[in-house]
């Protein structure tokens, strides 16, 4: 049967900010149930109507190419190929428009204000139904039932202070409305005394760019880390294979197929290690410091308490910043983390173009190993298969390299109590965190998990291989173990046949000094 696609989901499940706990549950009970009951309907009228494979065939038509068949969506006009590719390159967000504010921050500020009503209550500063109504409206914007609301650009105040608006506003009114009242009046619900109650734009939404960060790192490493579970299920698989090492692209020592990836590997865990370590500091949260860090109109007790519920809230271990000042004034955080994307990106670009050279032929390249064959790899050379996931993988970190300079210059320009980059930045960084989970997770399914070696090629090289010539260094000394590789190579012959000509070393004495096999350890 060929293959349906189906994109995979581009929003974290919203479920997760509004399990609340008991506070927060009693307060808008029926608000929390919302999400996973819509779901659960759909699921049933899904399971009435007959299977989602059926739906999805009744909605298509199957078309082919070189590869085979495969379901095209009956309204479009594109075809096997471009279908190929939505299927094979399932990277990006295509539901937010570019310059548009992205939702993990508006989501992020949505859990923000519900966390602060609900503290504020606590704290004395907000009566129970005002928290009910600002907090029945936040868990809406969390579910993204509001998002049409929400359309300011990226390019605004470097402090996001219309965005934080944005949000006021709309959880204002949306409460007003469930309360009863006209929209606009302010009444019961002011987006400024009460939504943004012991709050500041410039708390608010450092708070928000953390929150948003965190999570978005949270949901790339698992994708990371399967990758590198792939990458070392080849390492393993192809231990004995031995192989020519190459240094400055020339041939060199031997080391076995099984090494070459489990460096990948390691470069992974490393860059994993690192990930780790950058998003503990962004579980240091900025709320509570309003205007510039002194925490002006804030309950002394707001920064702890608004940190634990979000945490709460969130289910990650945020936690309020030890200097709110630092935290205002800088995102030396975010310029880390993605100083650790960053890196990341710099080891998928030389593992994604390791492989695609040795892939690289069928019959006039390297050609050590074999790629899948996703799909035609060209309009006109019939029957060509490229490396296109390792192209898409190393487009990606060019992408990321770029990001990072943008949050880098970003992260450099607060100006006293305030940086004023901050839209810029978290945008950037979110992107970046987006791309690198999809490209590894494709990565990983539509290349490494069917990457194959070409066994014969390999022995073929390494038969041919004049540097393990090297094994009779300590033998015969460098000199003239340096004068027999040359000899072979100016005259196309073996290095044994070089070296029992020169006279240099006998024939059992070479075939036991020059073993590949032991040439891979020391």
């Amino acid at each position: 049967m060929p293959p349906v696609y189906e994109r995979r989901a581009a929003q974290p499940r919203p479920e997760a900010y509004i399990s609340s706990g008991a506070e927060a549950c009693d307060l808008s009970r029926e608000v929390l149930g919302g999400g996973p009951a819509e779901a659960r309907h759909a699921m049933a009228n899904m399971q009435t109507n007959g299977s989602a494979l059926r739906q999805a065939q009744d909605r298509s038509r199957s078309e082919s190419d070189s590869m085979g068949k495969i379901d095209v969506p009956a309204d479009k006009y594109y075809g096997a190929q471009s279908a190929r590719s939505l299927i094979h390159f399932d990277i990006g967000d295509d539901a937010t428009p570019r310059d548009v504010m992205p939702r993990e921050i508006i989501r992020a500020m949505a859990v923000l204000k519900k966390a602060a009503a609900l503290v504020n209550r606590d704290l004395g500063k907000l009566d129970d139904e005002k928290t009910k109504l600002i907090v029945q409206a936040a868990d809406e914007v969390i579910a993204g039932k509001l998002y049409d609301h929400f359309p300011l650009r990226v390019w605004q105040t470097g402090s996001g202070t219309q965005t934080n608006m944005n949000v006021n506003e709309v959880i204002s009114n949306r409460a007003i409305e469930l309360a009863g009242g006209e929209m606009g009046s302010k009444k019961p619900i002011h987006p400024n005394d009460h939504v943004n109650m012991s709050q500041s734009s410039n708390d608010t939404f450092p708070t928000a760019m953390h929150m948003a960060a965190a999570e978005a790192m949270v949901k790339m490493l698992p994708a990371v880390e399967k990758l590198r579970d792939a990458l070392d299920a080849k390492a393993k698989q192809w231990n004995s294979i031995v192989k020519v090492g190459r240094t400055h692209l020339q041939d060199a020592t031997p080391l076995t197929l099984g090494q070459e990836f489990s460096g990948y590997v390691s470069q992974l865990d490393r860059d994993l290690k690192r990930l780790r370590q950058s998003l503990d500091d962004l579980y240091d949260l900025a709320i509570g410091g309003t205007a510039v860090g002194t925490g002006l109109n804030a309950h002394p007790e707001f920064a702890e308490r608004a940190a634990r519920k979000i945490a709460e809230l969130t289910r990650l271990p945020f936690r309020s910043h030890p200097n709110k000042f630092a935290a205002l004034a800088s995102h030396d955080e975010v310029v880390a983390a993605s100083g650790a994307l960053k890196t990341l990106a710099a080891s998928l670009m030389k593992i994604a173009n390791d492989i695609r050279w040795l892939a690289s032929g069928p019959r006039a390249g390297i050609g050590e190993l074999i790629l899948p064959e996703n799909e035609p790899g060209s309009s006109i050379m019939p029957g060509k298969v490229n490396p296109t996931q390792s192209e898409a993988m190393t487009m990606v970190c060019v992408q990321v390299f770029g990001n990072d300079v943008a949050i880098g210059f970003g992260g450099a320009q607060g100006n006293f109590e305030l940086n004023v980059f901050n839209p810029v930045m978290i945008y950037n960084f979110l992107h970046s965190c987006r791309l690198l989970q999809d490209a590894c997770t494709m990565f990983r399914e539509h290349a490494v998990d069917g990457l194959q070696a070409n066994e014969p090629v390999i022995a073929k090289y390494l038969a041919e291989s004049l540097m393990t010539v090297t094994a009779l260094t300590p033998k015969i000394g460098y000199d003239k173990a340096a004068e027999i590789a040359k000899r072979a190579h100016h005259e196309g012959t073996t290095l044994k046949e070089a070296a029992l000509a020169l006279g240099y070393i006998g024939s059992d004495d070479f075939d036991a000094s020059v073993v590949p096999a032991n040439m891979t350890h020391p």
